[in-house]
């Protein structure tokens, strides 16, 4: 099978535009959605609609849950700016996503299986990021016993080799390059270049992945952002930095 995976979009239209074109010449099988769909200072319910529009199997993110699961005056305030976009019918698409699906022997979770705050590739600790421990890695990978797992939340295209020959990859975010978070330490995630990523994965006995990195008109999404009162997002979408470089 060849499977394309998508992940934290993040309401940025232009960028799964140009990643469903590209991927369109690859011929994949199945599209999939780890989540963190529309949430962002950009276009998320124009992002929405496209994504009920192609029907892809999608998970939800931490996100997704936080648009529905709390009051707004409890929002981060980029979740206010999307829930104050969002139609009913784009709740009502949410809420039906599920944490996690399975489908052959590929298991798609957003952070952990069990945590959509976790990141499942990378720990954070007062030290800084790493990547996470192989003994942690199978703790948290202890009741699912498929053979390739894809996540997101992290934003960071990555593969990494668990026990047992399992296979477990990160796409990278089709919207966000950057960010900072306090949880569960200060941390900051960069991938470096503002381009939207996804990843090819063909499965089979001796499974390959190829990360892609794709063009899309990100200098517009970060004015864009910026005219929203959201220069933090002006930056990352503009060079895949948090801070100046």
């Amino acid at each position: 099978m060849r499977i394309a995976a998508i992940t934290d979009i993040h309401g940025n239209l232009r960028a799964l535009q140009a990643v469903l074109a590209d991927m369109a010449d690859r011929s994949p099988d199945i599209i999939v959605n780890l989540g963190d769909c529309v949430s962002g200072p950009l276009e998320p319910a124009e992002t929405g609609d496209l994504l009920m529009e192609r029907g892809f199997l999608t998970i939800r993110g931490n996100h997704d849950r936080q648009l529905l699961d709390r009051p707004v005056s409890e929002m981060g305030p980029i979740d206010r700016f999307t829930a104050a976009h969002l139609s009913e019918r784009h709740r009502t698409w949410l809420a039906g996503l599920p944490p996690t699906a399975v489908v052959d022997d590929i298991l798609l979770c957003h952070g952990t299986p069990s945590d959509d705050l976790t990141y499942l590739l990378e720990t954070v600790d007062a030290h800084g990021i790493r990547i996470t421990p192989r003994a942690r890695l199978d703790a948290q990978l202890a009741s699912s016993p498929q053979s390739l797992i894809l996540c997101g939340h992290s934003h960071n295209p990555r593969a990494v080799a668990a026990s047992n020959g399992r296979l477990v990859v990160n796409p990278g975010s089709v919207g966000l390059q950057a960010y900072h978070d306090t949880v569960p330490y200060p941390h900051m995630m960069e991938v470096g270049s503002p381009h939207a990523r996804y990843a090819i994965i063909d499965t089979g006995p001796r499974p390959r992945v190829e990360f892609m990195a794709v063009e899309y008109g990100w200098a517009s999404a970060s004015a864009d952002a910026r005219r929203a009162g959201h220069a933090d997002w002006a930056h990352a979408l503009a060079g895949g930095f948090v801070g100046p470089h």
